[in-house]
């Protein structure tokens, strides 16, 4: 089990976030995405549907009536219904290290031009390593994503 922080400096969320998706997806895995507003969550849903045909990620938006049978969910909730391998914090989104209990995977996106995403993503870290929880920085600051720190 790993956590991977994604440090966001050149593309947005709705760049970073469908790439993530698509290597879950690739490994097979169910993906949670848990966000804060309900509002935004529709936003990356809307977005996520207008990507085009070729790059189509099965998805659905937690309330649906099928939350459990989605391969990703879009929620603002702690809970996880899809039963997911990997689960997506965006927007400042909480974590705690027990939320990592049965999953393969954690990763926390940050907005590294929002001096509080990158306060609130330093707190996560700290928490994460203090639980002695594998953890990887990456950093997309040279042009393309490169792992910058490891524990």
């Amino acid at each position: 089990m790993s956590v991977l922080f994604y440090h966001l400096t050149r593309q947005p969320l709705e760049s970073t976030l469908p790439m993530l998706l698509g290597k879950s997806l690739e490994r097979g895995w169910r993906v949670a995405v848990r966000g804060t507003k309900a509002g935004r969550m529709r936003w990356l849903d809307e977005r996520l549907w207008l990507m085009g045909e070729e790059s189509f990620l099965p998805h659905g938006l937690a309330g649906g009536g099928f939350d459990g049978d989605q391969p990703v969910l879009l929620t603002t909730q702690s809970d996880m219904p899809n039963a997911p391998d990997c689960l997506m914090l965006v927007d400042g989104a909480d974590f705690a290290p027990q939320d990592a209990q049965g999953l393969e995977r954690v990763c926390i996106l940050f907005d590294g031009n929002d001096p509080d995403a990158v306060t609130l993503a330093r707190r996560q870290w700290k928490a994460t390593t203090e639980a002695q929880l594998k953890a990887q920085y990456w950093s997309e600051e040279s042009g393309r994503w490169q792992m910058k720190a490891e524990t």
